[in-house]
């Protein structure tokens, strides 16, 4: 009997039970994948049995192979490069209220968001231990019992942000990178993803808006960055408030659980005290548009969204509940309006940033910081560093900014 190989990592093999777990998942028997992957009967083995010799780890598939695998089993690549098969749905606690039109592709999307990004984060933590990473002392410092002030102030100690030098950057992104540098520092790794590669692959804000990995040596916090952008902030805050908690887990667009209100409420705080709402003239007598212009205003000037003022407001009995919802449906409709303007300018003017700047946007600066280091001390591999960043080998070294050693 052949002795099967088990891999040491991520550059000493595929683990075989990768491969079956993938295909299974798939909904497809060896037969139908031996089909579809484009495997050939010969004189010296079927087609099945081609395929049987990869997932048994009597053969090491090639990586045009694990490519097609990809393709038919509808896998993120770097799943492949896993030590172990995920745990279905892996997304820690789920703290969303989903709507009523929630449908299975939504939750396939989102599992298949939540692989890719638990495989980075594995990876990165994994790097990070071989350079000594120390534990970060912030995750799981507190409990919900501790109470929002207690919180919020230890938000604002790790975080260090003048919020009049938030108020200040020329606009709502200047201000989202200003907090996201902040947060970086501190230790979190903070990523914008809404999407598994392409526009026919894009997660709604309704079935997620953030994620947080509440890791004591790599912490992660990822951000729909199909939401709009005045909005990062405060995920980044609520995700952050999760991280303090010690949860990992996914968070919605709206969270009537107890938790997220916490995290809601603490975020909230960050941006707006509740002493600035008092100067916000919202009241019933109002019509919906003239709100929504005053919200717009006091939310611009504050480079904060407008749903958080206009849930604040709410919150605060300055305006109903069906008024509040009324509200957010209209700047919903007024943002996305805005966001097909602005696309369908840069489209005519051929304008925009080009692929790695988008990319390293995305990424953040630790991120590619750690890998470019890495790279240059040659303390990782071009495939794994590639699998990290989520980018093809050709591209990691445009990316990081880095001449091609000869």
């Amino acid at each position: 009997m052949t002795q099967q190989r088990m891999p040491t990592g991520i550059d000493a093999g595929i683990n075989p039970e990768i491969l079956v777990w993938a295909r299974e998942t798939s909904g497809l028997s060896r037969d139908e994948a031996a089909r579809k992957l484009g495997f050939q009967n010969s004189s010296k083995s079927s087609a099945d049995q081609k395929l049987e010799a990869l997932e048994t780890g009597n053969k090491e598939p090639t990586r045009p192979q694990l490519l097609k695998m990809a393709r038919q089993y509808r896998r993120p690549l770097l799943t492949f490069y896993l030590s172990n098969p995920p745990v279905k749905g892996d997304r820690g606690a789920d703290f969303r209220t989903l709507s009523s039109d929630y449908s299975f592709k939504d939750d396939a999307l989102l599992d298949a968001l939540m692989r890719d990004i638990r495989a980075r984060q594995s990876m990165v933590r994994a790097a990070m231990e071989d350079e000594e990473g120390e534990p970060l002392a912030f995750v799981g410092s507190h409990m919900l019992e501790d109470g929002n002030e207690v919180v919020l102030k230890s938000l604002q100690k790790l975080l260090d942000v003048d919020l009049a030098a938030y108020r200040a950057q020329p606009d709502v992104s200047s201000a989202f990178s200003l907090l996201r540098g902040s947060a970086e520092r501190a230790g979190i790794f903070v990523l914008l993803k809404g999407d598994l590669g392409n526009y026919l692959s894009t997660i709604s804000v309704s079935v997620f808006r953030g994620f947080s990995i509440a890791d004591e040596v790599a912490p992660f916090i990822v951000i729909n960055d199909q939401d709009a952008v005045p909005a990062w902030s405060f995920t980044l805050l609520h995700e952050a408030v999760h991280l303090l908690l010690g949860q990992t887990g996914v968070s919605g667009e709206y969270g009537e659980a107890e938790v997220e209100k916490f995290c809601d409420g603490v975020a909230g705080d960050f941006l707006l005290p509740i002493n600035e709402l008092e100067t916000l003239s919202a009241n019933g007598n109002q019509s919906n548009s003239a709100l929504a212009a005053g919200i717009s205003d006091f939310a611009g000037q504050r480079k904060i969204s407008h749903s958080m003022v206009a849930y604040k407001a709410f919150r605060a009995g300055q305006i109903s509940r069906e008024t509040c919802g009324e509200l957010l449906a209209l700047l919903r409709q007024q943002w996305r309006t805005e966001r097909e303007r602005t696309r369908s300018r840069a489209r005519e003017e051929d304008s925009g940033p080009s692929f790695y700047t988008v990319r390293r946007h995305r990424l953040g600066n630790r991120i590619t910081d750690l890998v470019r280091n890495m790279m240059a001390a040659e303390t990782i591999s071009t495939s794994k560093a590639s699998i990290i960043l989520g980018v093809k080998s050709r591209h990691v070294y445009p990316l990081l900014d880095l001449g091609r050693s000869q």
